[in-house]
């Protein structure tokens, strides 16, 4: 969540809470007018047998009925009062001004022994309580929330000010909230808001003090002990709710125990107001900077003002049972006023020694206004004397007339008077505010970064008198950015080789927790610096340094192209919170200007770079074999490279802003609306391109998404490789490998096949002739003569491969494929001692493809497979083939020696191959095979994966779109799908 959020969210749940302790304080106090709370006025406890009176104050109406202290209360109206709640529910039964009949039994002197004890019966006149204590709280409750809302308002973002309103508004609740004894809902709420304020409150009074003008540790773990020390300063005060809601649900209710717990938070109020006290002087003493000093000095003596007179007057006497008169008890509960009022002065002022110039302010416009009023009235009633006297004929009506044309008249007066005295009693602003303009003007009409220096330095002792005047430029950005002097007026004590010595780096104003400006007393005795910047600080022995700010140009925040030292004013005094104002007012203003220079110097070189850079850029595009064009969001083109213009016969300003559905074909157009709206970068492999004159090319198409450098989308940008060529010179080498094939199959053939097959041929002509008859040779001249059929079929077959196959797709059944493949490479495996296993889905769906082509692929992997289990035992080779969820796969799996790790994400790379030293009877691959099966198999908009293990084997599995020209069936056979559960699973 950012900044803004935060702090809205924030000032929603501040008026909300602000809204709802203002209702319930008016709604309880509605509530305490309409309900008496009858009383004797006497402090009851509980004894064994009944209860003790432990005070009676002479005016109470208990103490004028008779009843002592020690008596003992056994009934009230002829109810046993062995708990206070008892007497308290028949005095509210009674009610208020009404009689109340107590049965006392009174111990004799100087003993508590019931047993000779007199028993009395006293008439009491129940009295309502005395609760004006509480209007003169509320009266503190309002001052708190008053002044909460006016030091939020004047300063949200000066420092602790939100935390100070949270503690105004928890001593609104605490002082406005009273329990009235009703014993309803509300009351309760009333009373749990009440007692968990007054939990909270002191810890939010010491949080404060701990954390006003205090360091703020840049540190990780710093930061992570204050927040835990903070939260320490709560635990108390939670401690006492859970105790107060304990001793309601869990302990017996005596007023014993009512008291103790009222003492424990008077004595929890007390202490941490003491302490806070004590922290206000311990950073007073530890103040570095002048501000801070007068700012803690005005918040330790206000505190002190405060919380001495309740510690001493009230919460020592009451935690001690001593018994005080109420005017001191509510002397010292009105003496808490002083902590707000303390408080909001020291935020609202951000200097406090101005506060001469605030009161001379105040009486001045008081007095001019007083006068305005008085020359007004005296014209008003010298006009109504003559009118009166002179012309006494015009009566009442002439007498009014002229007062309001008197009135009127003394308008344009009065404005001239007031700007007359605005000029004479506050000519310091107004001067100020036209130096401000005339400064700020001056400033930006300013380009030279030399002359604005001079004009600075020249300027600011004009205007604010002062003796001493220093900029300090920063360096240009790097890992090591420091500050130089660049421009000064009066530090004549420095010479040209003292500028090189200078260590300035305490103005570091970047760093976190920085404040606006830095102040030095007494520039010769800067203790907290180390030596060198020290001495620096001496030499240029100038009291104020400000920063001067702008935005940084990525992220947020600002950083400091400048500062701006100075020193006292010709008379020798410091400078006043209306000098600082515009100084970092001005320095805003300096620090915009001198940016502007830099940038305003580095602009040509900028412009030639950029021009240079554009140049360059668009030559790339326009010189790479590739052809680019981008879209823009509605699809219309906005760039065309020349590349495009070769490749469609366009020129560029034929197809600008043009749609695509405008330049490109139908199918090229459905594929780029298809993906337009995904993220990621899609590639068209060997997509046919129909050009505008009819000729189709292939090419590889990358649809990319086009972006700003904030990442956002405001396009897409299409690379078309034309591959045509490429596509020749693989089919090229497709057919190489193809014949390298066909020669280790015709060496097999040619040595196996030709010779027997022309023995058998003959001789089976010869016995055919003879044997025709002979029912028990017939048959084997059949087989034989089979056995030549099949071996032409095979000659056939190998004849067929090697012959060129065209481009054109058809459906092509998989199944008649691999069984066609496996009868080609039988007599290999029988060779070779492999054992074929084939599991092909009778109902697997048609594919649509070149037969040629998927043969190649499939006696690629078959023929790799051999070679892989080449001299070894059990070899086996499983083919499978099942349908999915409109994809078709086939998997080829071999028990052979597996694929190092290493190699897997190089196998289909050109020319890469592990069988560079291959066993007697293997052949030496060429890195082509699997290279050229990759093509053929995205050729088909299809995917190959291969799993393989050292010592294991290699599965590879092809996947092709199903044909919608045949039905699917979806499920495969579980047998094919776990084919190898019985025999170990091939992991890649």
């Amino acid at each position: 969540m950012n900044t803004s959020s935060q702090t809205r969210i924030l000032a929603i749940a501040l008026a909300l809470a602000t809204l709802a302790a203002c209702v319930l304080a008016a709604i309880n106090f509605e509530q305490e007018r309409g309900y008496e709370v009858p009383t004797d006025g006497i402090w009851w406890t509980e004894v064994a047998g009944g209860l003790q009176a432990q005070r009676v104050p002479k005016p109470s109406p208990g103490h004028r009925a008779g009843i002592r202290t020690g008596d003992i209360l056994i009934s009230i109206d002829d109810h046993q009062t062995t708990r206070l709640a008892v007497l308290v529910r028949e005095m509210f039964r009674s009610g208020a001004w009404a009689h109340a009949t107590y049965s006392i039994l009174r111990p004799p002197s100087n003993s508590d022994s019931l047993k000779n004890a007199t028993p009395l019966t006293i008439q009491v006149i129940l009295e309502p309580k005395d609760r004006s204590i509480n209007q003169g709280l509320r009266f503190i409750a309002l001052v708190y929330l008053c002044i909460g809302i006016y030091v939020l308002f004047r300063r949200w973002t000066a420092p602790k000010s939100t935390h100070f309103y949270v503690f105004c508004l928890v001593s609104f609740v605490l002082y406005a909230f009273k329990y009235t004894g009703e014993l309803d809902t509300f009351d309760q709420i009333i009373y749990w808001c009440n007692i968990a304020a007054g939990a909270l409150q002191p810890a939010l009074f010491l949080h404060f003090a701990f954390s006003f003008a205090g360091d703020h540790p840049a540190v990780k773990h710093a930061r992570l002990r204050r927040k835990i020390f903070s939260s320490l300063l709560y635990i108390p005060g939670i401690f006492l709710i859970v105790l107060q809601y304990a001793a309601i649900r869990y302990w017996s209710a005596t007023e014993l125990l009512h008291h103790r717990l009222d003492q424990i938070a008077v004595g929890y109020l007390a202490l941490y107001y003491v302490i806070a006290a004590v922290v206000f002087r311990f950073r007073y003493r530890r103040a570095d900077t002048a501000l801070e000093r007068q700012q803690l000095k005005w918040l330790t003596r206000g505190t002190l003002l405060a919380v001495t007179p309740f510690t001493l007057l009230y919460a020592i006497p009451y935690m001690a049972d001593w018994n005080v008169p109420d005017l001191q008890t509510k002397i010292a509960g009105l003496c808490l006023v002083f902590l707000p009022l303390t408080f909001s002065w020291a935020i609202v002022r951000y200097r406090l020694m101005d506060v001469d110039l605030i009161f001379k302010r105040g009486v001045t416009y008081t007095l001019a206004t007083a006068a305005l009023v008085g020359v007004y009235f005296g014209i008003v009633a010298l006009t109504g004397e003559m009118v009166h006297n002179r012309l006494s004929n015009l009566g009442v009506w002439g007498l009014l007339v002229a007062i309001i044309i008197a009135g009127i008249a003394f308008e344009p007066l009065k404005r001239a008077i007031q700007a007359r005295v605005d000029r004479v009693f506050d000519q310091k602003r107004l001067d100020y505010r036209e130096t401000l303009v005339e400064f700020g003007r001056s400033l930006n009409s300013q380009t030279d970064l030399r002359t604005l220096l001079d004009s600075i330095v020249e300027q600011l002792p004009q205007t604010l008198l002062v003796t001493r005047v220093a900029v300090f430029l920063a360096s240009d950005e790097s890992a090591t950015r420091h500050f130089d002097l660049a421009a000064s007026h009066g530090l004549t004590n420095l010479q040209e080789a003292d500028l090189d010595a200078l260590d300035v780096r305490f103005l570091d104003f970047d760093r976190p927790g920085a404040h606006n400006h830095i102040f030095l007393e007494n520039p010769q005795q800067v203790l907290r610096l180390p030596e060198p910047q020290r001495a620096t600080a001496g030499r240029l022995d100038l009291n104020y340094y400000l920063p001067c700010r702008v935005a940084n140009r990525e992220g947020g925040g600002t950083r400091t192209v400048a500062i701006i030292g100075l020193g006292r004013t010709d008379d020798g005094d410091f400078l006043s919170s209306e000098d600082m104002e515009l100084l970092e007012t001005l320095a805003g203003y300096i620090g915009i200007a001198i940016q502007n220079a830099r940038l305003y110097q580095r602009l040509e070189q900028k412009i030639t770079e950029f021009e240079s850079l554009k140049e360059f850029h668009e030559n790339i595009v326009e010189s790479i074999n590739v052809g680019v064009f981008a879209v823009d969001l509605d699809g219309r083109i906005e760039s065309w490279n020349t590349e495009m213009e070769t490749m469609y016969a366009k020129t560029r300003s034929a197809v600008l802003h043009q749609p695509v559905s405008d330049v490109f074909s139908a199918d090229f157009v459905a594929r780029f609306n298809a993906v337009r709206e995904e993220q990621g970068t899609h590639t068209l492999y060997k997509f046919r391109l129909a050009l505008p004159n009819g000729e189709t090319r292939v090419a590889n198409i990358a649809i990319a998404p086009l972006v700003t450098r904030n990442f956002v989308a405001v396009g897409r940008i299409v690379l078309v490789d034309d591959i045509t060529d490429r596509i020749q010179l693989e089919a090229q080498l497709t057919q190489s490998e193809k014949l390298s094939s066909i020669g280790l199959l015709a060496a097999g053939v040619a040595h196996e096949v030709n010779t027997p097959l022309a023995v058998i041929s003959s001789y089976t002509q010869m016995l055919t002739k003879h044997m025709r008859d002979d029912d028990r040779l017939a048959p084997v001249l059949e087989k034989i003569t089979q056995q030549t059929f099949r071996a032409s079929e095979i000659v056939n077959g190998l004849l067929n491969f090697s012959r060129t196959s065209g481009s054109e797709f058809t459906t092509v059944d998989l199944n008649e494929l691999l069984r066609d493949t496996i009868i080609l490479l039988d007599h290999q495996f029988r060779t070779a001692q492999i054992r074929v296993e084939t599991n092909l889905d009778p109902q697997l769906a048609r594919i649509h493809g070149n037969p040629g082509k998927l043969q190649q692929v499939i006696l690629n992997l078959m023929l790799n497979a051999k070679d892989a289990m080449f001299g070894m035992n059990n070899a086996m080779l499983r083919v499978a083939t099942f349908n999915g969820p409109g994809r078709v796969f086939v998997r080829i799996q071999d028990t052979g020696a597996g694929i190092e790790r290493e190699h897997l994400n190089r196998i289909y790379d050109p020319f890469f191959t592990t069988k560079t030293k291959p066993q007697d009877g293997a052949h030496k691959g060429t890195g082509l095979g699997l290279a050229v099966s990759y093509g053929i198999i995205q050729e088909h908009a299809g995917k190959i994966h291969v799993e393989s293990e050292v010592g294991v084997g290699t599965a590879f599995q092809l996947e092709f779109p199903a044909s919608a020209t045949r039905p699917l069936t979806t499920a495969a056979p579980s047998s094919i799908r776990l084919q190898d559960a019985d025999k170990g699973t091939i992991h890649a």
